[in-house]
């Protein structure tokens, strides 16, 4: 088995310290779920549907949960996650939205794609932490997912 196969937590975050910080909110609630960080929109969806260089990848796998950035390189986040819900095999994958973006277009069209959830980066370190490991316990231990 490969060890992209089982990925709880996809991650997709251009910013080096964002990504080190989501991580690091996540392990400070004890969330050590398998996680995976892609850098771009079009990787996330190659990940996801495993093609490209994620072609091995086993699709069966999907992560339970999302963790989207907004304004990423070669495709936005909210292309990502307009693809992600449009399809019938992906639109079940709760996404949280974790942008430094408070602008109420990028809130509403997110949640008109089908957000789960829309969480503006906090500009301070520890409030940082606490939102990401709030949002990471919540979606994975205390959201019922549907069965599959």
């Amino acid at each position: 088995m490969n060890r992209l196969d089982v990925i709880d937590i996809l991650l997709v975050e251009d910013n080096p310290q964002d990504a080190e910080l989501t991580i690091r909110g996540l392990r400070r609630r004890n969330i050590n779920n398998p996680l995976h960080v892609v850098e771009d929109g079009a990787e996330a969806l190659d990940f996801i549907f495993c093609r490209g260089a994620h072609g091995g990848r086993d699709f069966s796998k999907l992560p339970k949960l999302i963790l989207l950035d907004l304004k990423l390189p070669k495709m936005d986040g909210l292309e990502v996650l307009k693809a992600l819900k449009l399809d019938e095999r992906t639109r079940a994958i709760p996404v949280a939205v974790v942008s430094s973006s408070q602008e109420t277009p990028d809130i509403q069209t997110a949640y008109a794609l089908g957000a789960n959830s829309y969480v503006v980066k906090p500009a301070g370190f520890d409030a940082f932490l606490e939102a990401v490991g709030n949002l990471g316990f919540y979606w994975l231990l205390v959201n019922q997912p549907p069965v599959k």
